[in-house]
Protein backbone atom coordinates (compact mmCIF):
# COMPACT_ATOMS: atom_id res chain seq x y z
CA UNK A 1 0.00 0.00 0.00
CA UNK A 2 0.88 3.72 -0.75
CA UNK A 3 0.07 6.30 1.26
CA UNK A 4 -0.48 9.98 0.00
CA UNK A 5 -1.81 12.47 2.70
CA UNK A 6 -3.03 9.73 5.18
CA UNK A 7 -4.80 7.79 2.53
CA UNK A 8 -3.64 4.42 1.52
CA UNK A 9 -4.11 3.10 -2.17
CA UNK A 10 -2.99 -0.75 -3.41
CA UNK A 11 -1.80 0.82 -6.95
CA UNK A 12 1.74 2.71 -7.22
CA UNK A 13 0.65 3.63 -10.72
CA UNK A 14 -0.83 7.00 -11.04
CA UNK A 15 -1.83 7.60 -14.42
CA UNK A 16 -2.93 10.84 -16.68
CA UNK A 17 -5.84 11.02 -18.66
CA UNK A 18 -4.56 13.27 -21.49
CA UNK A 19 -4.09 12.72 -24.80
CA UNK A 20 -5.37 8.76 -25.76
CA UNK A 21 -6.75 8.02 -29.16
CA UNK A 22 -10.14 8.08 -27.68
CA UNK A 23 -12.24 8.63 -24.36
CA UNK A 24 -12.81 4.48 -24.36
CA UNK A 25 -9.03 3.56 -24.84
CA UNK A 26 -8.15 6.03 -21.84
CA UNK A 27 -11.04 4.03 -19.93
CA UNK A 28 -10.05 0.99 -20.92
CA UNK A 29 -6.06 1.95 -20.69
CA UNK A 30 -6.79 3.32 -16.58
CA UNK A 31 -8.68 -0.25 -16.13
CA UNK A 32 -5.64 -1.80 -17.31
CA UNK A 33 -2.92 -0.33 -15.35
CA UNK A 34 -4.93 -1.23 -11.94
CA UNK A 35 -4.41 2.81 -11.17
CA UNK A 36 -6.64 4.37 -8.09
CA UNK A 37 -5.56 7.48 -8.76
CA UNK A 38 -5.61 9.58 -12.06
CA UNK A 39 -4.71 13.28 -13.10
CA UNK A 40 -6.71 15.65 -14.65
CA UNK A 41 -5.56 18.55 -16.28
CA UNK A 42 -7.89 21.72 -14.91
CA UNK A 43 -7.21 24.11 -17.49
CA UNK A 44 -8.77 21.46 -19.85
CA UNK A 45 -12.27 21.11 -17.95
CA UNK A 46 -12.49 24.17 -17.10
CA UNK A 47 -12.50 25.36 -20.52
CA UNK A 48 -14.30 22.08 -21.93
CA UNK A 49 -17.86 22.95 -21.59
CA UNK A 50 -20.24 20.06 -22.74
CA UNK A 51 -17.02 18.22 -23.99
CA UNK A 52 -15.29 18.48 -20.19
CA UNK A 53 -18.85 17.50 -18.85
CA UNK A 54 -18.23 14.20 -21.07
CA UNK A 55 -14.86 13.96 -19.79
CA UNK A 56 -16.05 14.24 -16.28
CA UNK A 57 -18.51 11.63 -16.42
CA UNK A 58 -15.83 9.16 -18.14
CA UNK A 59 -13.72 9.73 -14.99
CA UNK A 60 -16.56 9.34 -12.41
CA UNK A 61 -17.41 5.98 -14.06
CA UNK A 62 -13.97 4.68 -13.33
CA UNK A 63 -14.04 5.09 -9.53
CA UNK A 64 -10.59 6.59 -8.74
CA UNK A 65 -9.48 9.22 -6.93
CA UNK A 66 -9.17 12.46 -8.86
CA UNK A 67 -5.99 14.34 -8.58
CA UNK A 68 -6.09 17.81 -10.62
CA UNK A 69 -3.20 19.76 -11.87
CA UNK A 70 -2.46 22.52 -12.66
CA UNK A 71 -0.34 21.67 -15.95
CA UNK A 72 0.37 24.97 -17.81
CA UNK A 73 1.22 27.51 -15.55
CA UNK A 74 3.79 29.22 -15.74
CA UNK A 75 3.41 31.65 -12.80
CA UNK A 76 2.94 31.48 -9.30
CA UNK A 77 -0.49 33.75 -9.43
CA UNK A 78 -1.83 31.63 -12.12
CA UNK A 79 -0.97 28.20 -10.87
CA UNK A 80 -2.16 29.30 -7.29
CA UNK A 81 -5.62 30.49 -8.88
CA UNK A 82 -6.05 26.87 -10.98
CA UNK A 83 -5.96 25.47 -7.83
CA UNK A 84 -8.28 27.27 -5.82
CA UNK A 85 -10.36 26.47 -9.81
CA UNK A 86 -9.36 22.68 -8.92
CA UNK A 87 -10.93 22.92 -5.59
CA UNK A 88 -14.38 24.35 -6.75
CA UNK A 89 -14.80 21.83 -9.60
CA UNK A 90 -13.77 18.81 -8.16
CA UNK A 91 -14.49 18.93 -4.50
CA UNK A 92 -10.49 17.98 -3.12
CA UNK A 93 -7.57 19.36 -1.60
CA UNK A 94 -5.36 17.70 -3.48
CA UNK A 95 -3.69 19.42 -6.22
CA UNK A 96 -0.54 18.45 -8.26
CA UNK A 97 1.24 21.43 -8.66
CA UNK A 98 3.23 22.75 -11.54
CA UNK A 99 4.79 25.62 -12.43
CA UNK A 100 6.79 25.37 -15.58
CA UNK A 101 10.17 27.64 -16.41
CA UNK A 102 10.82 26.55 -20.17
CA UNK A 103 8.75 25.44 -22.78
CA UNK A 104 11.14 23.47 -24.30
CA UNK A 105 12.43 20.97 -21.68
CA UNK A 106 9.14 21.88 -19.51
CA UNK A 107 11.43 22.38 -16.61
CA UNK A 108 9.96 23.07 -13.42
CA UNK A 109 10.34 26.49 -11.90
CA UNK A 110 11.54 25.31 -8.43
CA UNK A 111 11.39 29.01 -7.03
CA UNK A 112 8.11 29.66 -7.85
CA UNK A 113 7.08 26.05 -7.33
CA UNK A 114 8.40 26.96 -3.51
CA UNK A 115 6.49 30.26 -3.23
CA UNK A 116 3.45 28.44 -4.83
CA UNK A 117 3.57 25.38 -2.57
CA UNK A 118 3.86 27.80 0.64
CA UNK A 119 0.80 29.90 -0.10
CA UNK A 120 -1.33 26.77 -0.90
CA UNK A 121 -0.26 24.85 2.18
CA UNK A 122 -1.31 27.68 4.23
CA UNK A 123 -4.80 27.59 2.64
CA UNK A 124 -5.26 24.35 3.46
CA UNK A 125 -4.02 22.22 0.39
CA UNK A 126 -2.37 18.73 0.12
CA UNK A 127 0.11 19.57 -2.10
CA UNK A 128 1.83 16.72 -4.98
CA UNK A 129 4.72 19.21 -6.28
CA UNK A 130 6.42 18.18 -9.45
CA UNK A 131 10.06 19.03 -9.14
CA UNK A 132 13.65 18.44 -10.75
CA UNK A 133 15.60 15.54 -8.85
CA UNK A 134 17.58 18.62 -7.18
CA UNK A 135 17.93 17.30 -3.44
CA UNK A 136 17.33 21.00 -1.80
CA UNK A 137 14.51 21.77 -3.63
CA UNK A 138 12.69 18.55 -2.36
CA UNK A 139 13.92 19.81 1.54
CA UNK A 140 12.21 22.72 0.79
CA UNK A 141 9.33 21.32 -0.43
CA UNK A 142 8.80 19.45 3.09
CA UNK A 143 10.08 22.72 4.74
CA UNK A 144 6.92 24.42 3.60
CA UNK A 145 4.43 21.09 4.24
CA UNK A 146 4.99 18.58 1.58
CA UNK A 147 4.44 15.13 2.56
CA UNK A 148 4.96 14.08 -1.26
CA UNK A 149 7.72 15.22 -3.47
CA UNK A 150 7.46 14.44 -7.51
CA UNK A 151 10.73 14.73 -8.78
CA UNK A 152 10.74 13.41 -12.67
CA UNK A 153 13.27 11.19 -14.41
CA UNK A 154 13.72 13.30 -17.23
CA UNK A 155 12.02 16.03 -19.01
CA UNK A 156 7.87 15.22 -19.18
CA UNK A 157 7.42 12.70 -22.79
CA UNK A 158 10.91 11.91 -23.12
CA UNK A 159 10.68 8.75 -22.77
CA UNK A 160 14.43 8.88 -21.20
CA UNK A 161 14.28 7.35 -18.45
CA UNK A 162 16.27 7.98 -15.12
CA UNK A 163 18.77 10.17 -16.31
CA UNK A 164 20.42 11.26 -12.97
CA UNK A 165 20.25 7.91 -10.94
CA UNK A 166 22.15 8.99 -7.86
CA UNK A 167 20.62 11.96 -6.76
CA UNK A 168 16.76 10.21 -7.26
CA UNK A 169 18.69 7.59 -4.72
CA UNK A 170 20.23 10.11 -2.56
CA UNK A 171 16.36 12.25 -2.33
CA UNK A 172 15.16 8.59 -1.19
CA UNK A 173 18.07 8.30 1.28
CA UNK A 174 17.53 11.77 2.69
CA UNK A 175 13.95 11.70 2.51
CA UNK A 176 12.82 8.45 4.55
CA UNK A 177 9.14 9.16 5.91
CA UNK A 178 8.47 11.09 2.47
CA UNK A 179 6.30 9.59 -0.20
CA UNK A 180 8.19 10.23 -3.42
CA UNK A 181 6.91 9.83 -6.64
CA UNK A 182 8.68 9.75 -10.01
CA UNK A 183 7.10 11.78 -12.44
CA UNK A 184 7.42 12.29 -16.09
CA UNK A 185 10.05 11.38 -18.61
CA UNK A 186 9.58 7.08 -17.98
CA UNK A 187 9.26 5.48 -21.21
CA UNK A 188 9.33 1.68 -20.37
CA UNK A 189 7.71 -0.35 -18.14
CA UNK A 190 11.77 -1.17 -16.99
CA UNK A 191 12.14 2.52 -16.21
CA UNK A 192 9.04 2.04 -13.89
CA UNK A 193 10.84 -0.64 -12.74
CA UNK A 194 13.91 0.61 -11.93
CA UNK A 195 12.47 3.29 -9.94
CA UNK A 196 10.58 1.46 -7.83
CA UNK A 197 13.73 -0.84 -7.33
CA UNK A 198 15.40 2.31 -5.92
CA UNK A 199 12.43 2.70 -3.04
CA UNK A 200 10.40 5.46 -4.44
CA UNK A 201 6.44 4.68 -3.35
CA UNK A 202 5.24 4.97 -6.89
CA UNK A 203 5.65 6.41 -10.76
CA UNK A 204 3.12 8.90 -12.61
CA UNK A 205 3.10 8.28 -16.51
CA UNK A 206 1.06 9.35 -18.70
CA UNK A 207 2.82 9.84 -22.30
CA UNK A 208 4.60 6.69 -22.79
CA UNK A 209 0.80 4.79 -22.26
CA UNK A 210 -1.29 7.07 -24.15
CA UNK A 211 0.91 7.51 -27.18
CA UNK A 212 2.00 3.35 -27.54
CA UNK A 213 1.29 1.46 -30.18
CA UNK A 214 -1.45 -0.57 -27.98
CA UNK A 215 -2.43 1.61 -24.98
CA UNK A 216 -4.15 -0.83 -22.87
CA UNK A 217 -1.41 -3.63 -23.62
CA UNK A 218 1.43 -1.30 -22.38
CA UNK A 219 -0.95 -0.08 -19.09
CA UNK A 220 -0.74 -3.70 -18.19
CA UNK A 221 3.23 -3.75 -19.04
CA UNK A 222 3.81 -0.92 -16.51
CA UNK A 223 2.02 -1.90 -13.56
CA UNK A 224 3.59 -5.28 -14.21
CA UNK A 225 6.66 -3.73 -14.36
CA UNK A 226 6.13 -1.67 -11.09
CA UNK A 227 5.23 -4.67 -8.82
CA UNK A 228 8.53 -6.30 -10.27
CA UNK A 229 9.97 -3.82 -8.79
CA UNK A 230 8.73 -3.38 -5.67
CA UNK A 231 9.26 -7.02 -5.18
CA UNK A 232 12.54 -6.12 -6.13
CA UNK A 233 12.77 -3.86 -3.43
CA UNK A 234 11.26 -5.30 -0.72
CA UNK A 235 13.54 -8.42 -1.27
CA UNK A 236 16.31 -6.71 -1.33
CA UNK A 237 18.85 -6.11 -4.10
CA UNK A 238 22.31 -7.16 -3.82
CA UNK A 239 24.92 -4.61 -4.68
CA UNK A 240 26.88 -3.93 -7.79
CA UNK A 241 30.45 -5.20 -7.60
CA UNK A 242 33.71 -4.29 -9.48
CA UNK A 243 34.14 -7.62 -10.06
CA UNK A 244 32.96 -11.21 -11.10
CA UNK A 245 31.82 -13.56 -7.99
CA UNK A 246 31.53 -16.85 -9.16
CA UNK A 247 28.20 -18.42 -7.89
CA UNK A 248 30.18 -21.77 -7.44
CA UNK A 249 33.59 -21.19 -5.60
CA UNK A 250 36.56 -23.23 -6.08
CA UNK A 251 38.85 -22.26 -4.23
CA UNK A 252 39.50 -24.83 -1.15
CA UNK A 253 36.76 -26.75 -2.69
CA UNK A 254 37.95 -30.98 -2.88
CA UNK A 255 38.53 -32.08 -6.50
CA UNK A 256 37.31 -35.94 -7.03
CA UNK A 257 39.14 -37.51 -10.15
CA UNK A 258 37.72 -40.94 -11.11
CA UNK A 259 40.88 -43.48 -11.30
CA UNK A 260 40.92 -45.68 -14.13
Amino acid sequence: MVNFYGKEFPSRLLIGSALYPSPAIMQAAIRSSGANIVTVSVRREAAGGKRGDAFWKLIRELDVTVLPNTAGCRTVREAVTTAKLARELFGTTWIKLEVIADNDTLQPDVVGLIEAANILIKDGFEVFPYCTEDLSVAMRLVDAGCKVVMPWAAPIGSARGIINRDALRLMRDRLPDITLVVDAGLGAPSHAAQALELGFDAVLLNTAIAKAVDPVAMAKAFRLGIDAGRAAFEAGLMEARDFASPSTPVVGTPFWHAVS
